[in-house]
């Protein structure tokens, strides 16, 4: 396995700090975006990238412009999507011959999707979102993914049980409307972050290994060669 460390430029001009993860024998990449409030280098975002290069999937991680400069305040938009696509582009090109999927962590895949539906991202064969947030706490709805209804690529959506931004009934709204583009992963008893709780009888490694065997499967059931 070889591990890269390097800096992206969007086309806004602006430079974020990537990690490419790569196993000898890759035949599928994952572009992964971080969440809102921790970057690429958050331990559940590494142990994604680990678990998926034992799986034969290559990873890059990256920053979103805010998180390099160290604020709190998420991107908008307009700036968020141009650095998807930097990352995608690079992906595509540092891994020509894998299948290539995109997507993210809460609102990094959020702002994946998002551009995804404003302009394909080329040469991205899929999406998987590890925690969408579909709603804020306690206001269940599926205003948020209105926009996932004009992407016409296989999507995964993992979610734990316990995720108070994901609620079982919106949810489940969301993947009918979706139709068969759309597959839910549910982790039982994980969190937003897919912590679990010890009185569950279940563990963190658990739930991380269900998470990424899912992904490989999903892959599978796809014919997205792996």
């Amino acid at each position: 396995m070889q591990t890269e460390s390097f800096t992206l430029t969007t086309a806004l001009g602006h430079r974020v700090d990537a990690i490419a993860t790569t196993p000898d024998d890759a035949e599928a990449a994952y572009v992964f975006a971080h969440g809102a409030g921790a970057g690429m280098a958050h331990p559940f975002m590494a142990g994604v990238a680990q678990g998926l290069a034992e799986r034969r999937i290559a990873c890059l991680r990256y920053q979103f412009p805010y998180m390099q400069a160290g604020s709190r305040r998420v991107d908008a938009a307009p700036v968020a999507q141009p650095t998807v696509r930097a990352a995608v582009a690079w992906a595509q090109g540092r891994w020509p011959g894998a299948t290539l999927l995109a997507g993210g962590k809460s609102f990094g895949g959020r702002m994946s999707s998002q551009a995804q539906a404003a302009e394909a991202l080329p040469g991205v064969a899929g999406l998987v979102f590890l925690g969408f947030p579909l709603h804020p706490a306690g206001r269940p709805g599926t205003e948020r993914a209105a926009h996932l209804a004009q992407i016409a690529l296989p999507m995964l959506f993992v979610r734990g049980t316990r995720d108070a931004l994901a609620e079982a009934g919106p949810y489940a709204e969301l993947v009918a409307q979706l139709g068969g583009l759309a597959t839910h992963l549910a982790i039982a008893e994980a969190d937003h972050g897919f912590h679990v709780l010890r009185r569950s009888g279940r563990s963190d490694e658990e739930a991380m290994e269900e998470l990424l065997d899912g992904l490989w499967a999903w892959t599978q059931a796809w014919r997205l060669p792996v």
